[in-house]
């Protein structure tokens, strides 16, 4: 064997040098470069590697037969199998991210517990003790924990020959990022380390037909910490999204090899973990006051419509410098709608301050959500305000037309159920029940009052 050398490799997207410096060139990124140790291998040549390989057996696909099709493990919340494709798959791998605090080790063990009445389940922490994981597992469902067993370990050695042993039909690693190999020297949380990590778990996964979900950390920019490779590997990416201090969560797919992409489970913190909303329209509309500055948009997450609040506040500023803040809604995109809104109706915002905010701390990336902000500014800039009943959806072009947007019939749905009276919408919707509006300039002149 050769001797011990060192390399600098991206902890971002795991290109690697001979010598450190500041910046990857492969990324971009800065001082994202740490040392690690490599043990050098002997060289092999290409032609001892084309000798040293065997002749696959190969199989038409019509002569494979499926011995045991793959069993779903319910999870306990409905809307949480849905995102999954119908619940936890036997044999996959699904990697579970989100914000310190958000809730993520919560609602594993919340779903390890329902899974433990039925079937041996292994939690599995290398940043939590016994006696911390004991606290918090009867404060949210007391001492009946079923067969749910646990073991605080940051070896993926140890990991990988504990799911080897069968015996375990869900297992829970909190956290990749904790994890290590004897294998390989460099620290826990490098891109080495998470890798091969993984890979460990993914093929003892395969092996034994375990389902794992492993918990992932994520940088200051919401991604997911780590190597992309990772997200490559597993079957499954889960977002769990929100506000860590109140307001709905939010988990979404972002990969699912065994279902859609286009579902969203929507959960709130109670004093016993996490539970479902069954109906987040009614409940961030509850405390509604219909004043100037408040419309209610129909949001499509995945395909499920939420009717939520926009609300917008518009001041004179005190400085030379008008002020544009916004939670919930794209900075970049409201700039835009400030301008179309001077630009094609003549309203003056130059000299004001103005400030957005989207009820129940939902992000918006919604692009119909367009005509309900400027519809929330003008309406707070008049001093106007809209009827109650009316709901409002569509993109805004620069120009000031109002523009089509995917699924128009469950936002109208939706709204009919939630007692609305009527939508303005894009006029191309056939629907009696939408006001037909052809540009921004009308909806304002006919519907503010």
């Amino acid at each position: 064997m050769g001797k011990n050398k060192t390399r600098f490799v991206c902890q971002k997207c795991g290109a690697f040098y001979a010598k450190w410096s500041g910046r990857c060139e492969n990324c971009g990124e800065w001082n994202t470069l740490l040392e690690e140790v490599v043990e050098t291998e002997p060289k092999t040549t290409l032609k001892k590697a084309e000798q040293s390989g065997k002749t696959l057996c190969t199989l038409a696909l019509n002569d494979i037969v499926v011995k045991k099709k793959g069993e779903r493990l319910a999870t306990g919340f409905s809307d949480f199998d849905t995102v999954l494709g119908g619940g936890i798959l036997s044999g996959s791998v699904a990697l579970l991210s989100g914000q310190p605090g958000i809730g993520k080790s919560t609602l594993l063990l919340q779903i390890a517990a329902k899974i433990a009445k039925r079937s041996p389940v292994l939690y599995v922490s290398g940043e939590e003790s016994a006696e911390q994981v004991k606290l918090r597992a009867e404060r949210l469902f007391g001492k009946s924990a079923g067969e749910l067993h646990f073991a605080s370990s940051t070896s993926a050695n140890d990991i990988a020959q504990t799911v080897g042993s069968a015996k375990y039909a869900f297992i829970i690693v909190d956290s990749i990022q904790t994890l290590s190999l004897d294998e390989i020297s460099s620290a826990p949380g490098t891109v080495s380390q998470v890798a091969n990590s993984g890979n460990v778990l993914i093929r003892v996964a395969k092996k034994t037909g375990a389902a794992i979900m492993i918990v992932g950390h994520v940088t200051k920019d919401g991604t997911l910490a780590g190597p992309k490779t990772l997200e490559h590997m597993v079957d499954v990416v889960l977002h769990f999204e929100g506000d860590r201090y109140g307001g709905f969560k939010t988990i979404r797919a972002a990969k699912n090899r065994f279902g859609g992409t286009n579902e969203v489970a929507i959960f709130e913190m109670a004093e016993t973990g996490l539970v479902e909303v069954e109906n987040p329209s009614e409940a961030l509309l509850a405390e509604r006051q219909n004043t100037d500055g408040s419309i209610i948009f129909c949001h499509l997450d995945g395909t499920r419509p939420i009717l939520v609040e926009i609300q917008a506040l518009v001041n004179a500023t005190s400085f030379g410098y008008p002020k544009r803040t916004s939670s919930g809604f794209d900075l970049n995109r409201l700039n835009l709608l400030i301008a179309v809104l001077e630009k094609r109706t003549k309203l003056k915002l130059g000299d004001k301050d103005i400030f957005i905010n989207v009820v129940g701390g939902l992000r918006l990336s919604d692009s119909a959500a367009d005509l309900a902000v400027c519809m929330a500014m003008a309406s707070a800039a008049a001093g106007r305000k809209l009827d109650e009943k009316i709901v409002v959806f569509g993109e805004i072009g620069l120009g000031g037309e109002i523009r089509s947007v995917t699924g128009a019939e469950k936002r109208i749905a939706e709204a009919k159920k939630m007692g609305f009276t009527c939508a303005i919408a894009p006029k191309n919707l056939k629907d009696p029940f939408v006001v037909k509006t052809a540009n921004l300039r009308d909806a304002l002149i006919k519907y503010m009052r």
